[in-house]
């Protein structure tokens, strides 16, 4: 039988921190799989109402890092959201299995680091004049659903005006993050010594998981 796709939210470079909560409140309601977060591990819980609670994480020192363990371990397309010569608007549903999304800096959008380690992107269409981009939340929330929705994602159930929510799951303490590993070390102390300006830098590895969360997590 085929592996079920997923999807996956790559954290990286998000210049307001507290905006990673409200990502990962939209990740939960849309069913990303993992959150992969790439540097400093310092980003702030605010705005998840819980969500991070759901979600498993994992982090990396750095973008290559990262891409080899969406690339060779889960098997993941990573696609960048923004916009490019060559991106397809979101609505086409340009996907063939699991995919790493890859969200831009709200300034400045993708980096070229960034846009080098994506197999393809996307962009969401626009149809009113008064705003050339969309805050970083809500172009993932657009983004994601359309993900679900090509994915046949099953519709969570409902009671009242709400969805019902999940247990939290045992023993799951914020999520999970990869524990340190050397090359990880190692590339923190490159990054440092290269006084790196990306928002999001530290550690991490692929191989373990630990609830740790509570290091990476601010509120």
């Amino acid at each position: 039988m085929a592996a079920a796709v997923e999807s996956v939210v790559v954290v990286h470079n998000v210049a307001k921190r507290h905006n990673v909560g409200t990502l990962a409140r939209s990740a939960t309601a849309f069913g990303v799989a993992e959150v992969v977060v790439v540097g400093r591990r310092d980003v702030s819980a605010f705005g998840s109402h819980g969500a991070t609670s759901h979600l498993r994480f994992r982090h990396f020192a750095s973008l290559a890092l990262a891409r080899a363990y969406l690339k060779d371990e889960r098997g993941c397309d990573i696609c960048g959201v923004e916009i490019t010569d060559d991106a397809k608007p979101v609505t086409a549903h340009p996907f063939s299995r699991s995919t790493a999304f890859l969200f831009g800096n709200e300034g400045t959008g993708l980096s070229q680091k960034e846009c080098e380690i994506c197999d393809f992107f996307v962009y969401i269409p626009q149809y009113g004049g008064g705003t050339a981009s969309l805050n970083v939340t809500v172009a993932a929330s657009i983004v994601l659903h359309h993900f679900g929705v090509w994915a046949g994602f099953p519709e969570r159930s409902r009671e009242g005006n709400k969805f019902i929510v999940a247990e939290k799951p045992q023993g799951h303490s914020r999520g999970l993050y990869s524990a340190d590993s050397i090359e990880a070390v190692i590339e923190e102390r490159k990054m440092r010594k290269e006084n790196a300006c990306d928002i999001l830098e530290g550690n991490g590895s692929s191989h373990q998981e630990s609830n740790g969360l509570d290091l990476m997590f601010t509120d």
